[in-house]
């Protein structure tokens, strides 16, 4: 199948269904200025979203069906486009809606990711009349059109480490109507040349804040970005920059999830087996591997754990067995259902990951078990610390 050419776009209808978007968006709180709302009802999501993946749940197991509309289909496609829902545009990092002829298995890394989160982080980022802003993690580049229509093309610079997504968000944004700067790279390096800006938001997630980024916002400028890791833990922190290196701020309020940035992935999960095979020492588990499901917690979990990655497998003809596993150190935990309603931990390796977990979910409960906005992040050139309450409170250091 062949990357096929776009369909003719019914204009006023596009334009109804982006005021009714942004209705919907500002009844639900999630605009919550005039200039965003005309952003959103002036940018055209569609141009962006030519071809998508349907997520369906099939017996066996999630598949994503290409959306390529044809001129039967423009009506349902159009609304499809303009409702509150992330739009996958990619797989596993080359695979397209026109590469397929029908659903498919695979990972999203590249998205059109929905307004609401896009509104929240903007309007988080605050970027005013003048400032120039770097947008790491361009996508399809509608959020990049989205800031270009706040400000203008020329105070915007894009950078998308993807070349095919990069090709596509210049021809995207084009049509829009829109001229920033986008750069094809890696977003954690930023874009020195364009160098210094007001601000920075990052529409992908890291394990630590990238120096670069500290070097080329200016002090007393913000960057708002997802800090995630391995266990798929997730906060959305905004930072003021400062002098040397140094940035400070909170986590926001509500939930947030991104494609981590790709230089920071996970290693892939080999030779497992071998590993779950070496001597363990066992234990009654003082904390279920339950919280890695519940949001605060799991994010406490890694950022004790933040070299530890997550994978539920059963044995044969035995129940489903939770394991951590930290690659770099050969170590491993793994939680098993005691009969009892309880869990039974075994740990083996020089780490023990789960001591490791539980003390942090202790740390946390004798916090007061305090939502992710009484977290904050401290920033200097050798170290990055999450905090609870205060700087001087108890946390966790990211990696480096």
């Amino acid at each position: 199948m062949t990357e096929h050419s776009p369909i003719v776009v019914d204009e006023v209808r596009a334009a109804e269904l982006r005021e009714e978007l942004a209705d919907q968006l500002q009844r639900d709180g999630h605009l919550r200025s005039a200039a965003w709302r005309s952003a959103v009802e002036t940018v055209p999501r569609h141009e962006f979203t030519r071809a998508f993946f349907r997520r369906a749940e099939t017996l066996q197991g999630t598949q994503w069906a290409p959306v390529i509309p044809g001129a039967s289909e423009a009506g349902a496609w159009l609304h499809e486009v303009y409702t509150d829902h992330t739009l996958v545009t990619q797989l596993d990092g080359h695979v397209h809606p026109w590469d397929v002829d029908g659903p498919v298995h695979g990972d999203p890394t590249s998205s059109s990711t929905l307004p609401s989160l896009l509104l929240r982080m903007l309007q988080d980022l605050n970027p005013c009349n003048g400032d120039r802003v770097v947008v790491v993690g361009a996508g399809t580049g509608y959020s990049t059109s989205l800031v270009c229509e706040r400000l203008s093309s020329e105070q915007v610079t894009a950078i998308e480490t993807d070349q095919a997504a990069a090709d596509r968000a210049r021809t995207a944004i084009k049509a829009a109507g829109y001229k920033p700067t986008v750069i094809t790279g890696d977003g954690l390096l930023g874009h020195a040349d364009g160098a210094p800006y007001d601000k920075l938001v990052a529409f992908c997630s890291v394990r630590s804040i990238p120096p670069a980024w500290l070097e080329q916002v200016r002090p007393g400028g913000t960057i708002v970005t997802t800090v995630s890791g391995w266990l798929y833990g997730s906060g959305l922190v905004k930072l003021t920059v400062g002098e040397r290196g140094r940035a400070e701020g909170r986590f926001l309020p509500g939930t947030v999830s991104f494609m981590i940035a790709r230089p920071q992935a996970a290693p892939p999960l080999s030779g497992v087996s071998e590993l779950l095979a070496q001597p363990a020492e066992e234990r009654p588990a003082g904390v279920s591997p339950e919280i890695l499901g519940e949001w605060t917690p799991q994010f406490v979990a890694q950022l004790a754990v933040p070299g530890a990655q997550y994978l539920g497998m059963a044995t044969d003809s035995g129940p489903l067995l939770d394991h951590v596993i930290d690659l770099p150190s050969r170590s491993f935990a793994t939680l098993v259902p005691d009969g009892k309603g309880g869990y039974l931990v075994r740990q083996g390796g020089p780490l023990r990951l789960w001591d490791a977990v539980e003390k942090a979910i202790g740390t946390w409960q004798k916090a007061g078990k305090p939502p992710q906005a009484e977290f904050g992040l401290t920033v200097t050139a050798d170290r990055q610390r999450v905090w609870i309450g205060s700087p001087e409170g108890p946390g966790w250091d990211l990696p480096t």
